[in-house]
């Protein structure tokens, strides 16, 4: 199961034209369910190079803390998931700041992780 403490996770998608590793800060969370699964969401929605990457390419890699996973990344927008993506992701930082536009704006992306 994933502990979502940290403050971020680090993203590396493949570039979808390059074929080269992007690797970006991104804040995330995760459900208490027991699956190793993250939420993130996309502030620029399709137009976010990470989202365009994982769309071309859903293989992804991710660092939480000192822990390494692959992992399948998947856009869940009118999924059963959307409402928890959103609610999980806004829950862990919404002290920061008003958030509630980008709460129910973002374009929500689940990733499943494998060790």
């Amino acid at each position: 199961m994933i502990r979502a403490a940290a403050e971020y996770c680090y993203l590396t998608t493949t570039g979808r034209r390059s074929g080269r590793a992007h690797r970006i800060e991104i804040w995330f969370a995760s459900a208490d369910d027991g699956r190793d699964r993250i939420y993130l969401l996309s502030g620029g929605r399709e137009n976010a190079d990470w989202v365009r990457n994982l769309r071309a390419n859903s293989a992804v890699y991710v660092e939480i803390g000192r822990r390494r996973f692959t992992g399948r990344a998947r856009v869940v927008e009118g999924e059963p998931e959307e409402a928890l993506a959103r609610r999980l992701v806004y829950e862990k930082y919404r002290t920061r700041d008003e958030l509630e536009e980008w709460r129910d704006t973002a374009l929500p992306v689940a990733i499943d992780l494998y060790r």
